[in-house]
């Protein structure tokens, strides 16, 4: 079966600066309930297994009869330096990414790398959209890390 729609493949890289050394920041990114009240949506389900190997999934959206499920899992985790992780927008597989989030030193805080190569699937999401949330997302990481 042949798609109505080609595949659209796009790459993204936000920078962020943090006034907390990398250790809080990734501490942010592995406890469950903090990544909770900076990467889940209100009234989402969000769990995580925070190795490698390990599953995140975040479950929820405006219409709660046709819920988003967002799916990562780790494939890499250098504490307090570099996670990556493989992701899919499901019900209906709208997008496949892979993720490398770096964290370094940067004076007496911390600065943020995250790159997304990512696959949108017959216009279900789009490349822009995704860059857009996840750019909210590091923005609501500023307000957990004070």
């Amino acid at each position: 079966m042949t798609s109505m729609h080609p595949a659209e493949h796009a790459t993204f890289t936000l920078e962020r600066l943090y006034d907390v050394p990398p250790s809080e920041v990734f501490a942010a990114w592995a406890d469950p309930a903090t990544k909770a009240r900076w990467f889940a949506s209100p009234g989402a389900e969000h769990s995580l297994d925070f190795r490698v190997g390990g599953i995140e999934t975040t479950r929820g959206g405006p219409d709660p009869d046709v819920p988003f499920v967002f799916t990562s899992t780790y494939e890499e985790i250098q504490p307090g330096a570099r996670l990556v992780y493989s992701s899919t927008l499901a019900g209906r597989v709208a997008t496949v990414s892979l993720t490398c989030v770096e964290i370094a030193e940067r004076g007496s805080g911390s600065a943020l790398v995250l790159t997304e190569h990512g696959i949108f699937l017959d216009h279900l999401e789009e490349s822009a959209w995704r860059e857009q949330g996840t750019a909210e997302w590091l923005d609501r990481l500023q307000t957990v890390l004070g």
